[in-house]
């Protein structure tokens, strides 16, 4: 009887042991076996269908400031540059180019910069300095304030006289607001006449409307030495059958209807015929008849009738 139980705890014991080592063989015949990883080709690197372009060129120097429009700034006298020569910070600052067209440089005294473009300062700075000072000196010129470009503002505005342009370009309007917008007696119609450069024919002067600038439907890109006038408003005179007698500033192609709107229409006797306009004719002021769609001149004095009924 004993003899049975040991054997029989023998075979308990072993069949245990055959569960335990079997379980993991089982499960590992089921498992795959793990493949080699395959050969693949490395990503190609990602290339864009256009390239932004460098702001910078071969040096790691920023380009010079360039106005708009292609036009290469030239250096003038008053302008304020910057420049900047890598590592020398007792040579980089700002400079202002004197009435001669010189700036006062270290080490180098004198150095003329008027008339030449700030490519063209760059590399002459940078060539001096190389004459005996540095070995390879990296110069950079830009403008910090534009002082040698203006344009003339004169006639009906608050500020006449020289307007400063803060850039290298600047709109007829900003000239207008710099130089304190027009008078009350200014005209509706501004003036704007470019210089003549030698060899040139005279440009035809531009004529450009208040009201267009204003709602932003016109404006014209000023340059160095551009003339702008302002002149005093032409005038006509209306009277008679309407609500507001009295002068009105005279606009291109103002009619006669339009007169009689500027000085709020008709009375209620008021009559849209049989208008006459006093008009300075040969010297000689002389009444004419009208109809409303005439245009009014300058010192027309338009007389509206009554109503007979």
């Amino acid at each position: 009887m004993r003899t049975s139980m040991i054997g029989m705890n023998i075979v308990a014991t072993f069949a245990i042991a055959l569960t335990l080592t079997g379980a993991p063989r089982a499960l590992q015949a089921q498992t795959p076996a793990k493949q080699p990883p395959q050969q693949t080709q490395p990503p190609k690197p990602y290339k864009p269908d256009f390239e932004i372009p460098k702001s910078e060129p071969q040096g790691g120097l920023p380009r010079p400031v360039t106005p708009p429009l292609g036009e290469t700034y030239v250096i003038g006298p008053q302008d304020q540059l910057q420049i900047t020569v890598t590592d020398e910070s007792e040579m980089s600052g700002k400079y202002r180019v004197d009435t001669d067209g010189s700036i006062t440089f270290p080490y180098l005294q004198r150095v003329p910069l008027a008339g030449l473009t700030l490519a063209d300062a760059q590399t002459k700075i940078a060539q001096m300095l190389q004459a005996g000072y540095l070995r390879n000196p990296q110069v950079r010129v830009e403008v910090d304030q534009f002082k040698s470009r203006r344009v003339m503002v004169s006639g009906e505005v608050r500020i006449p006289g020289p307007v400063t342009m803060a850039g290298t370009t600047m709109t007829l309007l900003e000239a207008l607001a710099a130089a304190g917008s027009p008078t009350q007696n200014a005209s509706n119609d501004v003036i704007v006449v470019h210089p003549t450069k030698a060899g040139e024919k005279p440009s035809d002067a531009i004529t450009v409307s208040r009201k267009d600038l204003e709602l932003g439907r016109a404006d014209v890109t000023l340059q160095d030495g551009d003339i702008i006038n302002v002149p005093a408003a032409k005038r006509f005179y209306i009277s008679g059958s309407v609500k507001n007698t009295g002068y009105y500033v005279l606009d291109s192609n103002t009619t006669v209807s339009q007169a009689i709107v500027l000085a709020g229409g008709l009375t209620d006797r008021g009559s849209d015929r049989r208008i006459k306009i006093n008009r300075l004719i040969k010297g000689k002021m002389t009444e004419i008849a009208a109809e409303l769609t005439d245009k009014v001149l300058e010192n027309d004095e338009i007389k509206i009738p009554s109503r007979f009924f």
